[in-house]
């Protein structure tokens, strides 16, 4: 079962924020595979400092959503996985940036209550 896209609800910007990505987890994921071709599960395991599991679970979310591509091989004998960032999650990943910068400027340009 995956995360349904933003539905734009109201003017404010946060409206827009992809749920998907949203939550720390994933957020840390999409992070780190923004920044590498690809990255191998443990070590994105120890980097967003989770279990094997919720890993798992988050990356296939994401995969799901067409956000990562999982590629299972060999490194020697020893049998890997890795995740790699792909075209639309790169640009959904764009997205949400903007979004948060558009967030942080409108609250930024706002002036203070005036307290009396």
């Amino acid at each position: 079962m995956g995360l349904a896209p933003p539905v734009n609800t109201g003017n404010h910007p946060r409206h827009r924020l992809d749920e998907l990505i949203h939550a720390p987890v994933r957020l840390s994921i999409i992070s780190a595979l923004a920044a590498a071709d690809r990255a191998d599960f443990r070590f994105l395991r120890e980097l967003v400092d989770v279990s094997d599991s919720l890993l798992s679970k988050h990356m296939t979310l994401l995969e799901d959503a067409g956000y990562v591509k999982v590629i299972k091989g060999y490194h020697g004998k020893r049998p890997r996985t890795w995740l790699t960032l792909t075209d639309t999650g790169r640009t959904a990943f764009d997205a949400y940036l903007a979004t948060l910068q558009e967030i942080v400027g409108t609250t930024a340009r706002q002036p203070p209550p005036h307290v009396p």
